[in-house]
């Protein structure tokens, strides 16, 4: 299990005052900030969950994350992941976790891929029985057999990413970080990297930490998400709350046969009427219904066409900012 309590990052930066006199003012006497980068984060995770740890770029998903792996120690605040204080037991903790980084790689460019998974064998001190059971049943779940022999530069980005995958796991981590994991892939390669997560998950029970910009990628994997801004968790819960919280931020398109300057629904707003081409938005305390505002419409208008106008998910999170100030 993840256990963050109270954990506050701060950061002191050195301040310069303009031009040279400042340079070499800053040289005798240097003048600093201090930076709360986070500030006051708590949260659990379960073992075998899928969370989605999201937020605009500066908002300390990144120091968290160098926090939860072992990279960083925080300021205050306590950090248990799975018994290990990540920072002061790295050696020992970096055993039970993966990452993978959308823009980085672990794999040696030129070489076969079988090859630079014998390196992590090396590196991560697997014996050979575990290795060997566990490149079978990754190469099966994940699919590898006609790439092991193949180097990185020869792959699509797809490809890449799928033996990434599965480079992390030959050491058998309880915990798997991914940033990014799909970021520059076409979508056919989006859906297939988001079911390998999903396999991942479900048949070797790894816990996976997924910060990410593509909000896609958030509905299809995380039941839950933590919404951080600012340095401080703003959210903590299912992303289903989220799209319902926003549910009513839609407009729906009504066309009329014949033009009606008269037009009323009840419960919702005429936004504009022009020449029998409507626009409504549902009322502050009306739970938009497809079905009822349909049935209700038809029964007293002559209506051509209904089209409902959904937030897309970028718009639902970008709302959700701003009602937060982020």
């Amino acid at each position: 299990m993840i256990e963050l309590k109270s954990i506050s990052k701060q950061y002191k930066i050195a301040l310069k005052e303009k031009g040279l006199k400042g340079t070499i003012k800053s040289f005798f006497k240097r003048k600093y900030k201090i930076v709360d980068a986070l500030k006051d984060v708590s949260f659990k995770i379960d073992d075998g969950e899928i969370v989605g740890y999201i937020g605009p770029n500066g908002a300390g998903k990144s120091t968290t994350i160098k926090i939860m792996c072992g990279i960083l120690a925080p300021t205050s605040g306590e950090c248990i992941i799975n018994g290990f204080n990540p920072y002061k037991q790295r050696k020992d903790y970096v055993k039970n976790i993966g990452a993978v980084f959308g823009q980085r790689s672990n794999l040696s460019w030129d070489l076969p891929i079988i090859d630079s998974y014998e390196l992590l064998k090396e590196i991560y001190k697997v014996n050979s029985t575990d290795y060997e059971q566990r490149l079978h049943n990754i190469t099966k779940i994940l699919g590898l057999d006609e790439l092991l022999n193949v180097p990185p530069r020869q792959m699509s980005l797809g490809q890449r990413m799928k033996c990434e995958l599965a480079g992390v796991l030959l050491h058998n981590p309880k915990i798997l970080f991914l940033d990014e994991p799909t970021i520059g892939l076409d979508s056919t390669a989006k859906l297939a990297v988001r079911d390998m997560i999903r396999k991942i998950n479900k048949e070797m029970k790894v816990t996976v930490i997924l910060t990410t910009h593509d909000m896609n990628d958030i509905e299809a994997l995380a039941s839950r998400v933590i919404l951080i801004g600012k340095g401080r968790v703003l959210y903590d819960g299912a992303f289903k709350d989220i799209k319902d919280r926003f549910q009513n931020n839609i407009t729906i398109d009504v066309e009329l046969f014949e033009p009606n300057d008269n037009f009323q629904l009840d419960k919702y707003d005429v936004i504009s009427n022009n020449n029998g081409f409507i626009k409504l938005k549902p009322q502050q305390d009306t739970k938009f219904n497809i079905v009822k505002f349909t049935k209700d419409v038809y029964a007293n208008y002559n209506v051509k066409d209904i089209n409902v106008n959904n937030l897309n998910l970028e718009e639902i999170i970008y709302h959700l900012y701003q009602e937060y100030d982020v």
